[in-house]
């Protein structure tokens, strides 16, 4: 499971991504581990996103990658910004966004952190508890919310359990109360969990809401979260197909109501945009009969790669002796902790050839790498982000 790496002229003729990091790569040699995000990319997957959901807006989810150079392109495309704390609030709108494009999008939040939201401006909060009705209509009064129902949708590479919403009849009850406090009832979300390859999941949401709309409390917005896939190593539908579902559902459920519909994509504008370059630490075997080398990087998944938690996002590798002899490997981060492991279930093969001090370039990982990073565990700093692309200031 590795790929070749191509000269950067080679990478150009063939239009991959990735072809301009490598080239800033290989030409200022950066210290690694560390991350480069192209700009150029993040644009053209908010423009296809565009182009296949036009009639929705378009919330980012500053989580998946929180870099002031990404947020500052998106609030030039237009785009509006789902955000989890206040300190999301602020970076948006140091960079440009209007407090009426950031919707707060985390049912987890302290009544601090909602005075002080709406004090900033920002007018649309999620819900999915009773205690966050109250603490909503006191402190952001007349604001607008939407409640987050439950729906468990097979398919997603990491789901969310049931830590986010609940069911479609308490968020009657929880609606219909909010409305009594003063605030502005305005629908439902739902998110079908992350990196989701299945759109029928989306049919589920859709179909949930228009429960709620259906008991009679007004449903004039539908959050679809996110979920939209990036292009890991397994094949995912086009965004064309997640459209196609979604749009059947909505005229299927609401008909003639339609209601106004936002997406939260995170991964699905950034992943493709990023790619990591480590250097292999040490390549050793744990026995004279071991059959598997272990790979040793100096990224692991304290500093960039959290994602491999459970194995769930199985990445693509490339190395410079990629086409040679190969083997099995596992392979494993840099800190003294034994939780450290990347892969040791999924099948990776990489060169027989490989190093200490060999470069292992990870394509694809724009989305929830340097933002999982940890302060500074075992001493390990935080993934370093470089920035390219046109619109880099």
């Amino acid at each position: 499971m590795s790929e070749s790496l191509a000269t950067a002229e080679t990478a150009e003729k063939t239009n991959h991504p990735s072809a301009r990091i490598r080239h800033f790569l290989d030409t200022h040699r950066p210290p690694t581990p560390c991350l480069v995000i192209d700009l150029d990319v993040v644009e053209r997957r908010y423009r296809e996103l565009r182009l296949a959901l036009p009639d929705a807006r378009i919330f980012y989810a500053v989580k998946a990658n929180p870099h002031p150079d990404v947020v500052r392109l998106l609030v030039g495309l237009g785009a509006c910004f789902d955000v989890a704390s206040t300190g999301e609030i602020d970076l948006c709108l140091a960079q440009g966004a209007a407090p009426e494009s950031i919707s707060y999008g985390n049912t987890i939040k302290k009544a601090a952190d909602i005075a002080y939201a709406h004090a900033r401006g920002v007018r649309l909060f999620v819900l999915d508890s009773a205690q966050d009705v109250a603490h909503l209509a006191e402190h952001a009064p007349g604001a607008s919310v939407f409640c987050r129902v439950l729906v468990e949708a097979d398919g997603a590479r990491t789901p969310f359990g049931k830590k986010f919403g609940c069911s479609p009849e308490l968020a009657v009850e929880l609606l219909r109360d909010a409305g009594k406090l003063g605030l502005d009832v305005r629908g439902i979300s739902f998110h079908v969990g992350s990196q989701h390859v299945d759109p029928s999941a989306w049919e589920l949401g859709i179909a949930r809401a228009a429960e709620v709309a259906a008991a009679g409390v007004p449903v004039s917005l539908v959050n679809l979260g996110g979920g939209f896939p990036a292009v890991y190593t397994e094949k995912v539908p086009e965004l064309t197909e997640y459209a196609a579902v979604i749009d059947a559902a909505l005229d299927r459920h609401f008909g003639d109501n339609r209601p106004e519909v936002i997406i939260e994509p995170g991964r699905a504008l950034v992943g493709d945009a990023g790619m990591i370059r480590s250097e292999v630490v040490l390549v050793s075997r744990k026995s004279l009969a071991d059959t598997h080398r272990w790979v040793y990087l100096d990224v692991g998944r304290y500093n960039g790669m959290a994602e491999c938690e459970g194995e769930a996002i199985a990445y693509r590798l490339r190395t410079a002796h990629d086409g040679g002899p190969d083997g099995p490997v596992v392979i494993a981060g840099p800190t003294c902790d034994g939780d450290d492991v990347l892969y040791q279930r999924t099948r990776y093969r990489l060169p027989l050839a490989l190093a200490a001090g060999d470069h292992v370039d990870i394509p694809c990982t724009g989305a929830y790498t340097a933002s999982y990073s940890s302060v500074s565990f075992n001493g390990f700093p935080p993934l370093t982000t470089h920035v390219i692309g046109a619109h880099k200031n």
